[in-house]
Order: structure tokens, then C-alpha cells, then sequence
């Protein structure tokens, strides 16, 4: 472990200028993700700053009929959420089908949108990552990537984003908000949110150096069939080969958000004025970049799109 100095931020405010102040610094909530990376020394940031006693943990409803859910909102308590599980269904299925129980007790909304990859050769040390130390090239490129992305790739980095929360508020349109060292505060759309991973995949999201999220804002809700449908290794505790975030409305259209894909959730909104699963998949797949390892994906995804869409309809 790497020597590091600790503080208690006071505000949100006060959050983002330590961040400013301090290159090495790193914010703490949950820690689920962070201190597993400082373990590796994958992450080594010089200076924590605690942001748990910040009042960011509250869900509340808006003047439009919406959701903002602060971003210290545990996974869990988030999933609980009485109109979380009503309203919007997709995005309670996401957060447990997510992690474990006792992660999802500490995760945080914000730690969740802001988690690293998991890449196996981002976090062996021994092997080349741009995405961990940026120019030293993509062992994963060539290598076993059978769990990697597929779409939005660059020669730099075939990285997958594994939230499953962040595809249900994908497909939810939500809004990221945050505020700067100065005040200044921001509404992202989470489709802007994350990156693809081009010539700087060691850069995640669009966050300043000194910014801090502060809520993550849910649309009024949408009706229609609600399903979260993850595909993985093994029933629990494994990230996504695949998944698939849908609203279905009783004529057959949707929402589709995909996790598994792509450096970031995944979503084509042009294919959503298809019905057909083969259809939709064919366009959301479009460019698609497989190797011998992960060339099964696209035929996974037309097939739990199907699945998907006949669970709507029965």
C-alpha cells in the first residue's frame, strides 16, 4: 500500500477543490471498486478525500415527476426505492442483478457510474494496459477476450464499462448532475456521460479533474414491460457477457440499453422504431468488431433480444 493522506470533505463545494488542489487526490464513498484498485496499486492516489458525510444521500421526487437520486445513494437502498421498484422496474432489476448483497449495501450511485472496468489485463500488472498506463499498448487486443466489447472499440482499448446500473438509467435517459471546485454546477446526459475509448481510454468520462457528482435525475417514468435480462458465466457474481435494459410497449416497440458491448451502455435509438428482434439487432450491432474468442456475441444478443421481447408480450 501506498503512503496517502486522508480528510473529511465539509460540502460538495468543498469536495471538488481538494480535488483541484491536490493532483493525486481521489474521492471515497463506498470504496468498493477504489480500494480493491489501490490494493493492486493500480490506482495510487496520494490523497483521499471522504466525501460519506456529505447530505448526498437522499431519493426525492421532482417537480416533473421525476426521480433525483442523490450520489450517495446505496445500491441497495436505491433498489428498495418504493418507486424505484413501481415505476421504474428496469433500473431496481439492474442494481440486483449487480455485485452481491454486501456490495451493494456499501456501493454508492455516483461510485457505481464512475467504476473502472473489468478488463483481466487492466488489472494484471504484468501485462500492457493504455487504459492503466496510457501508450504502453492493449494486451487484451490478440489476447483471451471473450468478455470484451464488440462495438465502439478503438486499437487502443476493447474495455467494457461493467455497470449494470448505469445500462438501466441508460435506457431511462437519466441525467448526471455535478459541481465544480468553483461552484459551477452541470446536467449531463448520461448517453454523453461515459467515453469510448479512442486514442485516450485511460479517460472514463467527461468529468473535469475537479468535479463532483452530486444527484443522478430520473425522467417521469415510462410505462410499459420493464425487464432486465443479464447473461453471464455463472448465475451470481459475474459481469455481463452480454445484457439488455428494455421498456417494451404493448405494440411491440421499445427502449433498449446494452452492457457487455461497449466501453460505455450501449444504445441505438435508431433500431428502436423495429419490432423484429433480428431487426433491431442487426442495426444495434451494426460495425460491430469480433475476434474467434467473442464472435459468438451478436448471435447473444439477437437471441436474448428475442427472449426479451416474447417475455414482454406474454
Amino acid at each position: 500500500m501506498k503512503a496517502f493522506t486522508y480528510e473529511r470533505a465539509a460540502s460538495p463545494a468543498a469536495a471538488a477543490a481538494a480535488l483541484a488542489s491536490q493532483p493525486g487526490a481521489k474521492l471515497i464513498a463506498g470504496g468498493t471498486n477504489l480500494l480493491d484498485l489501490m490494493k493492486l496499486q493500480i490506482e495510487t492516489p496520494t490523497h483521499l478525500v471522504d466525501i460519506n458525510r456529505l447530505q448526498l444521500d437522499r431519493i426525492e421526487d421532482t417537480p416533473d415527476g421525476g426521480l433525483r437520486i442523490g450520489a450517495l445513494v446505496r445500491n441497495t437502498d436505491l433498489a428498495a426505492h418504493p418507486r424505484v421498484r413501481q415505476q421504474y422496474a428496469v433500473l431496481s432489476r439492474a442494481l440486483v442483478a449487480g455485485a452481491s448483497g454486501q456490495l451493494r449495501n456499501k456501493a454508492t450511485t455516483a461510485g457505481n457510474l464512475l467504476q473502472r472496468t473489468r478488463c483481466a489485463y487492466f488489472y494484471d500488472t504484468t501485462k500492457p494496459c493504455n487504459k492503466r498506463q496510457p501508450g504502453a499498448g492493449c494486451a487484451a487486443i490478440g489476447g483471451i477476450d471473450r468478455n470484451l466489447a464488440i462495438l465502439g472499440t478503438s486499437d487502443q482499448c476493447i474495455a467494457t464499462h461493467p455497470s449494470d446500473m448505469a445500462v438501466g438509467m441508460r435506457v431511462l435517459d437519466a441525467t448526471v448532475e455535478t459541481v465544480k471546485a468553483d461552484g459551477s454546477q452541470r446536467r449531463i446526459p448520461i448517453a454523453d456521460f461515459h467515453r469510448l475509448p479512442g486514442n485516450t481510454p485511460h479517460i472514463d468520462t467527461v468529468l473535469a479533474r475537479d468535479e463532483l457528482i452530486t444527484a443522478v435525475t430520473l425522467p417521469a417514468p415510462v410505462g410499459g414491460k420493464h425487464i432486465y435480462r443479464k447473461v453471464r458465466d455463472r448465475a451470481s457474481y459475474a459481469f455481463a457477457l452480454i445484457s439488455v435494459a428494455a421498456i417494451v410497449q404493448p405494440d411491440g416497440r421499445g427502449r433498449f440499453a446494452y452492457g457487455g458491448l461497449a466501453h460505455k451502455p450501449w444504445r441505438v435509438e435508431a433500431a428502436e422504431r423495429l419490432t423484429d428482434a433480428g431487426a433491431i439487432a442487426d442495426a444495434t450491432l451494426a460495425g460491430a468488431r469480433t475476434s474467434p474468442h467473442n464472435a459468438f456475441k451478436p448471435l447473444l444478443v439477437q437471441r436474448t433480444l428475442s427472449s426479451v421481447l416474447q417475455e414482454a408480450k406474454g
